[in-house]
C-alpha cells in the first residue's frame, strides 16, 4: 500500500485531494496536514511514498518543507500545489528536487497521472537502492593483506575523480571487481556501468559493439543501433581485456578519449559522450606496443592511473578470509547453512599453487562444500582439491 501525505492549509482543497486519492485506489492510504510544520513533523515520524505540498502556507511554506524533507528523506517524491501566482515558484521547486507541480484547482486526470508517475519513480528508486546493495555484496573486496589494502586505498583516492584507470593482472585475480568498486565509489555511481569483454567479441564486430551502427552499415545492420559508449553516457565503461582489441577499434577509442565524441559505424555524424573509461588487461601492453599490436598513444591515454592486482599466490594470508567468504556465499546461493573448514584443511589450501587465482579458489571451495563432510577436513582436501 502506498502512503501519501497531503500538506495543504486550505481545508476545502485538502478535502478534495484526500477524497480523490482515497477513491482512486484501495492501494492508497492518504494522510493530511493543515500546515508545513505539521507536515514536516509527520515526515520525520513516518515513511511516505509521496507528498503533495502546497506552496503558500502559514508558519512554513512549501519550499521550506521541500528543502527540509529532501535533507531528511530524499527518496520521497514531492508534487507541489501551486496557485496561479505561484507558477514561477513551482517551476523553481523542481530545480530543488520536486517531482512535478499541479495548479489549483487541480485537474483530476493530470493529478492522478502525476501521482501514478511519482509513485512509479519512487518504486524504481527503492529497487535501484536494493540492487546497488546486492551489487556491492557481489563485488565485495575480501582481504586484509598489504597488497589488497593498498588497492583499496588507491580506489578511495581515484574513484571520486574522472581519471582513467588501467587495471592489470593475471586471469582470475579480480580486475573486474576493482573496476566495479571504482564506479560504485565515484560521483557516477548513479549512472550506468557498462562492461565490454573485448576478447569475447569478434574483431569485425567490436567497432559496432562499442560505437553502434546505422541501418545498412553492413549486411545484418537492419536498424540503427546505439553502442556501449552511448549506453554508458554519464557513467563508466569498463573495457575488459583491452589488449585484445583490434588496431582500428583502438583508433576510434583514442578519438573518443581525446574529443569526447564517437560516430556510429556507417556514418560520420558525431555523437557527444561523457564517459569515464576503466580498462583492464592480462597482457603486457608494453610488449604489445613493441610488437605493433597496441597503440602507444592509447596506452598513455588509458594509463593515467595504473592498478596492478596481485596473484593469489602473492597474498596467501587472505586465503582463510576468502574461504570463509565463499563458503557463506555458496551456502546462501544453495539455501543451506555454511560449512566449516578445519584449520588443517585451510592450511593445506594456503599451500596450493593457485595458478587460476581467486576464480580457481572459489571453484575448489564449492567442490569441497558439495563433496566434503559436515566439516571440510584434511582428507576432503586430499580427495577433492588435488591438483
Amino acid at each position: 500500500m502506498s502512503k501519501i501525505l497531503v500538506i495543504e492549509d486550505e481545508a476545502a482543497i485538502r478535502r478534495v485531494l484526500v477524497k480523490i486519492l482515497s477513491e482512486e485506489s484501495d492501494a492508497y492510504k492518504v494522510e493530511e496536514a493543515e500546515d508545513g510544520v505539521k507536515g514536516l513533523d509527520l515526515i520525520k515520524k513516518n515513511d511516505y511514498d509521496l507528498a503533495l505540498c502546497d506552496i503558500k502556507m502559514p508558519k512554513m511554506d512549501g519550499v521550506e518543507v521541500l528543502e527540509a524533507a529532501r535533507k531528511l528523506k530524499p527518496e520521497i517524491p514531492f508534487i507541489m500545489i501551486s496557485g496561479h501566482g505561484d507558477l514561477d515558484t513551482a517551476v523553481n521547486t523542481m530545480r530543488l528536487g520536486a517531482f512535478d507541480y499541479i495548479s489549483k484547482p487541480p485537474d483530476l486526470n493530470r493529478l492522478l497521472t502525476t501521482v501514478r508517475n511519482a509513485l512509479d519513480r519512487k518504486e524504481l528508486v527503492v529497487e535501484n537502492k536494493i540492487l546497488k546493495k546486492k551489487v556491492s555484496k557481489n563485488y565485495e573486496m575480501v582481504g586484509e593483506s598489504k597488497a589488497i589494502q593498498a588497492i583499496k586505498d588507491m580506489i578511495d583516492k581515484v574513484a571520486p575523480t574522472d581519471a582513467r584507470v588501467l587495471i592489470t593482472g593475471s586471469n582470475g585475480t579480480g580486475k573486474e571487481l576493482v573496476a566495479h568498486w571504482i564506479h560504485q565509489k565515484s560521483e557516477r555511481s548513479g549512472a550506468p556501468f557498462i562492461e565490454v569483454n573485448c576478447a569475447a567479441i569478434p574483431s569485425e564486430l567490436i567497432e559496432s559493439e562499442l560505437f553502434g551502427h546505422v541501418k545498412g552499415a553492413f549486411t545484418s545492420a537492419v536498424r540503427d543501433r546505439a553502442g556501449k559508449f552511448e549506453a554508458a553516457n554519464k557513467g563508466t565503461i569498463f573495457l575488459d581485456e583491452i589488449g585484445d582489441m583490434s588496431l582500428s577499434a583502438q583508433a576510434k577509442v583514442l578519438r573518443a578519449l581525446q574529443e569526447n565524441k564517437i560516430s556510429r559505424v556507417g556514418t560520420d555524424k558525431d555523437i557527444k559522450v561523457d564517459v569515464r573509461v576503466v580498462a583492464a588487461t592480462n597482457k603486457d601492453l608494453q610488449k604489445e606496443i613493441a610488437d605493433g599490436k597496441f597503440r602507444e598513444d592509447l596506452y598513455h591515454r588509458l594509463a593515467v592511473i595504473l592498478i596492478q592486482v596481485p596473484a593469489l599466490n602473492d597474498r596467501r594470508e587472505d586465503i582463510p578470509l576468502l574461504i570463509e567468504h565463499f563458503a557463506k556465499k555458496i551456502a546462501s546461493e544453495q539455501g543451506a547453512a555454511p560449512k566449516e573448514f578445519s584449520k588443517k584443511a585451510i592450511e593445506m589450501l594456503k599451500g596450493y599453487d593457485w595458478t587460476g587465482n581467486i576464480r580457481e579458489l572459489r571453484n575448489v571451495v564449492e567442490r569441497l562444500i558439495i563433496l566434503g563432510g559436515e566439516e571440510v577436513g584434511e582428507e576432503d582436501v586430499k580427495l577433492f582439491a588435488s591438483k
